[in-house]
């Protein structure tokens, strides 16, 4: 364990930098961003490094009471800590894909990326309940001004409902977690984790922070905002907002609606088994007939983060693995296809599929980082994508083989609409002499390109890299989730009642 506040120090330094991005010219702003940014990369190296896979559940805790029912508390176990260290990975990308993009008010675009990166952090270490609500909630801020100010033609419409939408899910979980305190005497999350809060009451507990979560990660059919936030958000910020505000949704439901909940949740998995199916399947079909490359990669994103859900409420340790990975591996495949998207727009500033085509003539190293990337997204072996797919679907299928059958179906239409949209891109004839007289990959965009394709490969080769650190904390979910397990189709049709709850065994004694 390292000696010094590391998880304060990884708040502070984007925090201060985001300060003196707001006072200075564009040149240093963009250099300030950079040196920060990269900062915080090698803290969360050094975090990675000196966690101890094995050790204590909760490492590297800080605790200073500020003042009465709330308390500076942080500390991470191995969930958050993969989170963490893909935060700050892609941070440095994105500041990298603003640098000649972003050319009015480039201290304040920098100041709101840093800014946003100190919440992101914040909510992975909150230990706090009040503390981790603030993280939470406050980074909707300067996501709304990167993409209401940033954007595209269409940015107020898309901000003022990403901010609507996730804000009013949100309120709920407020008054949740006041009800929570007050009950359980404590606002300490690793407490209230353990705490068995009443069945009765779990159930409207479960529902109020679903309503928040739902939203953030986005499920269907409240992901309506999301296509419309990417399609209008720069570049950087739609690589952010896939690759990691997204995962707050899931890493709430492992912090909170699954240990805190655990009767409520396994009462209501089939809601969140047929929210995700329908997800699966519809939001795939609507991405086959996109015309604009942001809005299906959006769509796929719905799709994708739906197999995080049902692999979450599977209630067993593959599924649980599965969707971390799935999370991981998405939020690198995701930001990277975005940025696929951004280079080429930068070069023609369309984003309409048909303006392309041809693309592998004339630009081959871009359509090889494109053609890796769009083979993890459909999942291939040997890229991180298959294997939190694989894990998910070992975990569906011990509950439900129909469930299974359905998200199946949802990554062979993940195939065709990422097989058709690199067809038309990349393949086929140069239809436009604009698009054969744009040159391939610079040395910025390779820097940005080439970090992502190893991490996608390291994945995919030896997964257990970023499975060890959260083996033993995925254990312990699954371990308090175990009297709460659903029945799953064999047990059903072998007439073998599902285990039972805690409140039916208060009864039966």
């Amino acid at each position: 364990m390292m000696g010094f506040p590391i998880l304060t120090l990884m708040l502070l330094v984007p925090l201060i930098a985001a300060v003196a991005c707001l006072l200075a010219n564009a040149r240093v702003a963009r250099r300030i961003a950079l040196v920060a940014t990269l900062i915080d990369l090698a803290l969360g190296i050094m975090l990675w490094t000196n966690y101890d896979i094995g050790g204590a559940q909760w490492q590297f805790t800080e605790r200073a009471q500020l003042f009465a029912g709330f308390s500076w508390a942080l500390g991470i176990d191995g969930i958050a800590l993969m989170l963490i260290v893909l935060t700050v990975f892609l941070m440095p990308i994105c500041i990298g894909a603003s640098w000649l993009s972003i050319e009015k008010r480039v201290g304040e675009y920098m100041a709101a990326f840093l800014l946003m990166e100190t919440l992101m952090i914040g909510v992975f270490t909150a230990q706090d309940l009040f503390l981790f609500y603030i993280m939470f909630e406050a980074g909707l801020i300067p996501m709304y001004l990167i993409i209401g100010v940033w954007g595209g033609a269409n940015r107020i419409y898309a901000s003022y409902k990403f901010f609507l939408y996730t804000l009013l899910g949100s309120v709920l979980m407020l008054i949740a977690m006041l009800w929570m305190a007050n009950e359980a005497g404590t606002t300490d999350i690793p407490t209230l984790m353990a705490y068995d809060f009443d069945p009765a009451a779990q159930k409207w507990l479960w529902l109020a922070f679903f309503a928040s979560f739902a939203v953030k990660m986005p499920m269907w059919p409240v992901h309506t905002w999301l296509p419309d936030a990417h399609v209008q958000a720069p570049t950087a910020g739609s690589v952010i907002l896939a690759g990691v505000l997204l995962k707050m949704g899931g890493y709430g439901f492992i912090r909170f609606s699954l240990p805190m909940f655990p009767e409520a949740s396994a009462q209501f998995a089939p809601l969140i088994f047929a929210l995700s199916m329908i997800a699966v399947v519809y939001t795939s079909l609507v991405a086959l007939v996109q015309t604009d490359m942001k809005k299906l990669i959006a769509y796929s994103s719905v799709a994708h983060m739906a197999i995080v859900t049902i692999g979450l409420f599977a209630f067993n340790r593959q599924g649980i693995e599965g969707a971390m990975i799935v999370m991981l591996s998405h939020g690198l495949v995701s930001g990277a296809l975005f940025m696929a998207v951004g280079v080429i727009y930068d070069r023609l500033h369309t984003r309409e599929i048909d303006r392309y085509g041809g693309l592998a003539i004339n630009m081959p190293y871009y359509a090889l980082f494109f053609m890796l990337f769009t083979m993890a997204s459909v999942g291939l072996p040997g890229t991180s994508g298959f294997v939190g797919e694989f894990l998910a679907l070992i975990g569906i299928y011990q509950v439900s083989s129909w469930v299974t059958l359905v998200c199946a179906t949802g990554i062979i239409l993940g195939a065709a609409y990422m097989l058709y949209l690199y067809r038309r891109v990349v393949f086929g004839v140069q239809k436009n002499a604009d698009t054969a007289a744009m040159p391939d990959l610079d040395l910025r965009e390779w820097l940005m390109m080439a970090p992502i394709a190893a991490a996608v490969l390291w994945m995919g080769v030896y997964p257990e890299s970023f499975l060890a650190p959260m083996r033993a904390d995925i254990a312990a979910l699954d371990a308090r989730l175990a009297r709460a397990k659903p029945a799953g189709d064999a047990q059903i049709k072998a007439g073998v009642p599902k285990p039972a709850t805690a409140a039916e065994h208060e009864e039966a004694h």
